[in-house]
């Protein structure tokens, strides 16, 4: 049954049933492998912030979706705290380099390898979630790209609640803002605050604490998702809504891993950070809540209403800073800021 026209009529029937047989036996092989699985491919994904902070439960959550998508085609091993010794500022070249697969980086720590990157940390531009989340739609097609540029495929992005003031004395005047070190994000938030008259240093969260704990920095300018998750309570008991920025992190993976996959795995994969996405901005829709009342819990002074000349002060000093950011990227990639201010106003 195996032996084709040719054999049946050319060859000895012995001869043809040998080669239908072989024929057989290959197939069947061929079959076998197809059916064994691959083994999984694992993603090492960092990130320097803690399970509890957005970046790590989006990371947990990533995880937890591609395993279900690919039906655990692809490992997603998250690590957290800088563990696997990697900080947002030097994500970007683990990742090309292959150190990582992937990861997760603050947007403002990125600012030295593309100054689009700080576009959701500047001052006093998207301060509400509605308004954060539309500017980072309208962003999105810039940040793939610059991305691309660093051989990185960008999965998904995570809001961050609203940036504040953590301080050891209350900031209630002028000379008070002025008598803060204060540790700062990315290059903006420095030069905002050297302007507004505090001492400045940009630092990451991990070289953060150590200066907290000597006594050479003593205010933060963080969430309350971030400072919650590192306890900035214990050296720090008030906070000053400011209402600064509502920053984005970025979730990205090696650029050729995510080519080198099916497109069916492809596809999952987008699936699982476009759902992880969602749930990152639905969760800062109570997360605001949650960290109040942590904060709170822990004796945090929380002042909602900033002195109208503090406000002021970084308010002007975060004009300037804006402008410095639109000569640093051009006019071209500037437009996405302009586009979005005119919807704004608009709205209103």
């Amino acid at each position: 049954m195996f032996a084709s026209p040719k054999c049946a009529s050319q060859l000895p029937r012995r001869q043809c049933l040998r080669r239908g047989l072989l024929l057989a036996l290959l197939a069947c092989s061929a079959n076998l492998a197809w059916a064994q699985p691959a083994a999984a491919a694992t993603w090492r994904m960092a990130t320097e912030y803690p399970a509890s902070a957005m970046p790590g439960e989006g990371l947990a959550t990533f995880a937890d979706e591609v395993k279900a998508r690919t039906a655990g085609a692809i490992d997603v091993k998250p690590s957290f705290d800088a563990s696997a010794g990697v900080k947002s500022a030097q994500m970007p070249a683990a990742v090309k380099e292959g150190r990582l697969e992937g990861g997760d980086a603050f947007g403002g720590a990125l600012g030295a390898v593309d100054p689009l990157f700080l576009l959701s940390s500047l001052p006093f531009v998207a301060t509400s979630v509605d308004s954060a989340r539309r500017l980072a739609g309208l962003a999105r097609a810039d940040y793939v790209r610059a991305f691309e540029a660093q051989g990185q495929h960008l999965l998904y992005v995570t809001p961050w609640p609203p940036t504040g003031l953590w301080s050891r004395n209350a900031v209630a005047t002028l000379t008070d803002l002025r008598a803060l070190s204060v540790r700062t994000y990315d290059e903006t938030s420095t030069e905002v605050m050297r302007a507004a008259g505090a001492q400045p240093t940009n630092l990451s969260f991990a070289d953060a604490m150590p200066r907290l704990k000597d006594g050479s920095v003593n205010a933060v300018l963080s969430s309350g998702d971030g400072g919650a998750g590192r306890k900035l309570w214990d050296y720090l008991p008030n906070f000053t809504a400011i209402g600064y920025a509502m920053p984005l992190s970025f979730t990205t993976v090696n650029a050729a891993a995510y080519a080198a996959l099916p497109p069916a795995l492809r596809a999952s994969v987008d699936a699982a950070a476009q759902a992880t996405e969602q749930k990152q901005w639905a969760r800062l829709g109570t997360r605001l809540e949650e960290n109040t009342t942590r904060m709170r819990a822990n004796g945090v002074t929380i002042q909602d209403n900033p002195a109208p000349a503090v406000q002021q002060a970084l308010r002007d000093a975060g004009a300037g800073a804006v402008a410095a950011w639109r000569t640093r990227v051009g006019s071209e990639r500037a437009g996405v800021l302009d586009v979005f201010t005119r919807r704004e106003r608009t709205a209103r």
